[in-house]
C-alpha cells in the first residue's frame, strides 16, 4: 500500500494485514465486541490490535462510547482506502469474510416495516460486505414476538417491551410522536388554534390512521389533550409511510413518529400543528431469546443495531 505524505495516516513501513482486518471489522461493526465475535478473537485482543494500529499511525481511530465506538474522520478515510483490497483478499482466500470456518446462516430480523426500512436496514447495509446475510420480515409486534418465541426469528424490533421471561429485551430507540398536516390543512385549521383550543380546533379534519382503533392518535390525544379520541378514521393504511403520503397529499391530519417525517417537516411538505412541552414518546426494544444464538452474525447485527439505535 503506497504511502501518501499528504494525509499522513499510513506510515512508510507496511502494516500488518491482521491489524487492518481487525480495524475494518470494528469500523463496520461499530463495536469491539461485535468485531471480536466475527473474527473469532477475544475482545481484549481486538482492543490491543486497535491500540497497536493507532500507535503505528499516531492517530486516534475510534471514540469509545458506552454502547460501541464511533469512527473518527481518520478511520473513515483509512477504511475507504483498505476496504476494497481486503474484501478482494478475503474472497480470493475463500474465507467468506474476515472469519474462518463455514459461512454462518442468515440472520432473521423482524420488526415494523417503517422502522426497518427507514432506519434499521440502512444501518445494517454495510455488514453485507462482511458476509452477513439478512432475512427480513415485517409485521405487528405481538405476532413477531410470537414468531421469535417459536424460533422463526433471531432478533425482533418491538414497539413494546415483551411480557414474561421467555424473551430478553433491551431499549433500542425512543420515537417521538408529532401531530402533522399538509400546509393547506394547517392553514384551514389556523395558526396556533390547536394550542389555544385543543382538540376542538381539529373538528372536521379527516384523520388518517395506521389502524381502525387509531392506536397512535388515541395515545396522543390522551397524553397531550387529556381526553379520549372518538370518531372513525377517514383513511387507514397498515404502513405509516402510506399514512405520511396520504397526509402530505392533503387527505387530512395524523400523528406520526418524528423520525419518519423529518424530511417532510424540513421541506415544508408537512407542518406540525402543535409543539407540546411533553410530547408522547414510545420506546422500541430489541428482543431475542435468552442465551442468544451460536451464529456470530446474530451478535454482529445486534451490536450494530444497539450502536446506531441511539441516533434514530
Amino acid at each position: 500500500m503506497p504511502h501518501r505524505e499528504s494525509d499522513g495516516i499510513v506510515p512508510a513501513a507496511p502494516l500488518d494485514l491482521s491489524l487492518l482486518r481487525t480495524f475494518l471489522a470494528v469500523h463496520r461493526a461499530g463495536s469491539f465486541t461485535a468485531a471480536a465475535r466475527l473474527l473469532g478473537l477475544s475482545q481484549p485482543t481486538v482492543t490491543t490490535q486497535i491500540r497497536s494500529l493507532e500507535d503505528r499511525l499516531g492517530r486516534e481511530l475510534f471514540e469509545r462510547q458506552p454502547r460501541g465506538v464511533v469512527s473518527t474522520a481518520v478511520a473513515d478515510e483509512l477504511a475507504a482506502r483498505v476496504a476494497a483490497p481486503l474484501d478482494v483478499l478475503a474472497t480470493v482466500t475463500d474465507r467468506g469474510g474476515f472469519g474462518a470456518g463455514p459461512v454462518p446462516e442468515p440472520v432473521h430480523v423482524a420488526g415494523p416495516a417503517e422502522l426497518l426500512c427507514t432506519r434499521a436496514l440502512p444501518a445494517l447495509a454495510p455488514l453485507t460486505a462482511q458476509g452477513v446475510r439478512l432475512r427480513v420480515a415485517t409485521g405487528l409486534t405481538d405476532d413477531l414476538l410470537e414468531g421469535l418465541r417459536g424460533g422463526r426469528f433471531d432478533l425482533v424490533i418491538a414497539t413494546s417491551r415483551p411480557r414474561g421471561r421467555t424473551l430478553s429485551a433491551v431499549p433500542l430507540a425512543d420515537e417521538e410522536f408529532v401531530l402533522v398536516a399538509a400546509p393547506a390543512w394547517a392553514e384551514r385549521i389556523g395558526p396556533d388554534r390547536v394550542a389555544a383550543d385543543g382538540p376542538a380546533a381539529l373538528h372536521g379534519a379527516p384523520l388518517i390512521s395506521y389502524a381502525e382503533d387509531l392506536p397512535i392518535a388515541r395515545r396522543y390525544w390522551r397524553h397531550v389533550f387529556g381526553v379520549r379520541l372518538n370518531g372513525p378514521a377517514a383513511i387507514t393504511v397498515p404502513d405509516l409511510r402510506g399514512v405520511l403520503a396520504a397526509v402530505a397529499a392533503g387527505a387530512g391530519i395524523s400523528v406520526l413518529p418524528r423520525y419518519l417525517c423529518l424530511d417532510a417537516l424540513a421541506s415544508g411538505a408537512l407542518v406540525p400543528l402543535l409543539t407540546p412541552e411533553d410530547p408522547p414518546i414510545n420506546t422500541a426494544y430489541l428482543a431475542q431469546r435468552p442465551g442468544g444464538s451460536d451464529n456470530p452474525h446474530v451478535a454482529l447485527v445486534r451490536e450494530r443495531l444497539l450502536a446506531v439505535g441511539r441516533t434514530w
